[in-house]
């Protein structure tokens, strides 16, 4: 929930609609380049998080809004009930912000509940209950969908219903109306292409969304589908999609819950410049749904609607340093694998950290601790607090140093024979995250997480032949599908790419060649997401210690390489 005037000064709602958003930081570093020099011991455990440093405060300037005979579209995302569109944020530490139109700053924007606000996504969908305040779904990790009533005004947020299973889709987002009763809908997209209705029943408190309606399939083209409310202004949501090429369609909607939509039309090119783009509820007061688009730097533009053809004004710069955020809600479930850093331990046994900062930068250095010993990795999050988990493999065992100082958990015995270990993310399909490990002889075996981070099941083997690579990493989709994948490079310099399925007893497709030529390099890892788009990069050292920087393209296939830092060949290990 959300307060506006409390220990802070209330701007008048629609008076401006310039805002800022601080970062928000439990800890605060200063502010520096990236370092490639060891750290110094610092003191800290091993179980602490590193702390991120200090983030620029982004600023947002979106277009006034001007009434016009009452003509002014019903936002889905109104938390301060001034009537204009709010944008929530999933920020670089976990937590959830709100930029309210009706105060300038950040508030945080607490979720009730067990899980707090440990959520992929937030999903507003507007007034679903018709008392006059907003609404919203979460999505957790592992599939769990609830929905909060009244998450404004004098109302709770606690959740009112909760759905499970929602992990076999990778996209979950609300366009708003479609079937023309008044309510916003949910359209839902499988790995594999096929696009779900969920229509709206009214009944939020026991079955808010009735039986799924196949409306397509081949939805996979799109990277990014952007629920648009009323672009046309006949009363029933649109839609557009972005394809991996950045080519940009429009889908008119029809207010059948059979055939929701009519054919796109093509309507824009060179949108792959963005890594996130959500529709914004009417920003001018004309009635129409408008775009909100962030380019990897941080830059924010808005593009305004013009008619009924779906086509788009010219962009109006507004906004930067927006790289703060790493969800904007409503982007349709941008994977949160619970990763987007590195960890590196130098040749003193220094260990330490670097975040990404959503723009294909990394953060500077924080420091973890000193002496450390074993074979540390970082694992996608183990639990679902979607925050990264630090594992260590010493003396056979496997622990988990991520419950707190005094809080190192045993996990599993009889790691001795494993010569590789990595945590690449949810392989089994039920949103839990796994791991990988492989024996001197070359098998490769899945173990599944069981949701808390202190156990695992029994593994599983996966097959032979894995000592013909001599790097394996994964962290996240590199493919753009939503399902972790791992890239294996072979003896003679070849990368190629493993896609995954979500079956445990296959959880990988035939591999395919990424390319030839990576045994320059003498280190790779897989940080997670480095640009803020929820798909996966690489990173590469070679032997003189330069740090390149490979950003996934979403067809697993990657960009050409960007040097970002020398000096890393002081780091034993890179994970």
């Amino acid at each position: 929930m959300i307060s506006v005037t409390s220990g802070r000064r209330a701007v008048p709602a629609r008076s401006t609609r310039a805002r800022r958003l601080a970062a928000c930081t439990a800890l605060v570093l200063s502010a520096g380049m990236l370092l490639a020099a060891p750290a110094s011991a610092d003191g800290s455990t091993a179980a602490e998080r590193p702390a991120l440093s200090a983030d620029p405060r982004p600023a947002l300037n979106l277009p006034e809004h001007t009434d016009r005979l009452g003509a002014a579209l019903k936002p889905r995302a109104d938390f301060d009930d001034d009537g204009l569109f709010d944008l929530v944020v999933r920020t670089r530490d976990g937590g959830l912000g709100i930029m309210p139109s009706s105060a300038e700053g950040v508030y945080d924007f607490d979720i009730p509940g067990k899980d707090g606000n440990a959520h992929k996504d937030v999903i507003p969908v507007g007034d679903q209950t018709g008392d006059g305040f907003s609404d919203l779904l979460t999505l957790s990790p592992y599939g769990a969908l609830s929905f909060h009533s009244t998450m404004s005004g004098a109302g709770t947020g606690n959740a009112e219903w909760t759905g499970k299973g929602w992990q076999i889709y990778n996209k979950v987002l609300s366009p708003g109306d479609l079937t023309g009763d008044g309510r916003s809908d949910l359209l839902a997209r499988t790995p594999a292409g096929e696009l779900y209705l969920y229509p709206a029943t009214g009944n939020t408190s026991t079955a808010p969304f009735g039986a799924r309606v196949l409306v397509g399939k081949g939805w996979d083209w799109y990277d990014q589908l952007i629920g648009m409310n009323d672009v046309t202004g006949d009363g029933v949501a649109d839609l557009y999609g972005r394809t991996v090429s950045g080519d940009l369609y429009f889908y008119r909607g029809t207010g059948s819950a059979k055939s929701p939509f009519v054919a796109s039309t093509r309507v824009g090119h060179g949108w792959h410049i963005y890594n996130q783009v959500i529709g914004a509820d009417d920003l001018d007061g004309d009635g129409r749904g408008d775009l909100i688009a962030r380019a990897v730097n941080g830059d924010v533009f808005t593009y305004l609607s013009t008619g009924d053809d779906g086509m788009l004004s010219v962009r109006v710069a507004s906004g930067s340093g927006l790289n703060t955020a790493t969800l904007l809600a409503g982007a349709g479930g941008t994977p949160a694998y619970g990763r987007s850093e590195l960890l590196g331990l130098d040749t003193t046994g220094d260990l330490s950290a670097f975040w990404s900062r959503n723009n294909g930068e990394l953060d500077q250095r924080a420091g973890i601790s000193s002496g450390w010993k074993g074979k540390p990795f970082l694992a996608s999050s183990l639990n679902e607090n979607t925050l990264v988990d630090l594992m260590n493999v010493s003396g056979g065992e496997l622990y988990n140093h991520s419950f707190g100082p005094d809080d190192i958990r045993h996990v599993s015995s009889g790691w001795g024979g494993y010569d590789l270990t990595i945590g690449p993310g949810d392989l089994t399909g039920d949103g839990r995250a796994d791991l990988l490990t492989r024996d001197t002889k070359g098998y490769l075996y899945l173990h599944p997480g069981n949701g808390t981070g202190s156990a695992l099941g029994a593994r599983v083997k996966v097959g032979g032949g894995w000592n013909a690579y001599d790097v394996i990493v994964g962290t996240g989709d590199f493919t753009g599908d939503g399902r972790a994948d791992l890239v294996a490079r072979d003896l003679g310099g070849v990368l190629r790419m493993y896609r995954g399925t979500g079956d445990v007893n296959a959880p990988f497709l035939r591999p395919f060649p990424v390319g030839g030529g990576w045994n320059t390099y003498a280190k790779l890892a897989a940080p997670g997401d480095l640009t803020g788009d929820g798909k996966a990069d690489l990173l590469a050292v070679d032997r003189s210690g330069g740090l390149f920087r490979y950003i996934s393209n979403g067809s697993g296939q990657f960009t050409r390489p960007v040097r970002i830092g020398g000096g890393w060949n002081t780091y034993s290990v890179l994970n």
